[in-house]
């Protein structure tokens, strides 16, 4: 199994536990969360809309919304991406190895989960708050 998957979902899916902008939205995010944790998955990355944005309510015209929320969500992909080989392709349990690697601390995060509107429900992010 392949999955396209663009950069600050790769955080989202460490922290995600059930919510979503709509039920098709959250069907989908469950089934990709659960592939990505198959050891024979591999993950090409991105920072445009991905395997889980195909979902979503707000992705029209390939943005995110609108322009300015598109631009926003780039940002966030691209902080990841930063620290990751975008040009290659990743075995899925290796590749969240090493998120958890990389993003440890709250500061690690501050540029991209801050500002999230899911932030207040993400396992992962409120980890990294409340334990780390």
């Amino acid at each position: 199994m392949k999955l396209h998957i663009r950069g600050h979902h790769l955080l989202c899916l460490k922290g995600f536990q059930g919510y979503g902008y709509d039920e098709n939205f959250v069907k989908n995010m469950t089934e990709v969360n659960n592939m990505r944790k198959l050891s024979k998955t591999t993950i090409s990355l991105t920072d445009s809309p991905d395997d889980i944005c195909t979902s979503c309510p707000n992705l029209k015209n390939g943005l995110c919304e609108n322009t300015t929320q598109n631009d926003r969500i780039v940002s966030m992909d691209r902080e990841v991406l930063k620290k990751l080989d975008s040009s290659r392709e990743y075995d899925s349990v290796e590749l969240f190895e090493k998120i958890d690697e990389i993003f440890k601390t709250k500061e690690s995060v501050s540029e991209i989960c801050f500002n999230c509107l899911w932030h207040e429900k993400c396992l992962f992010y409120q980890n990294l708050i409340n334990y780390r």
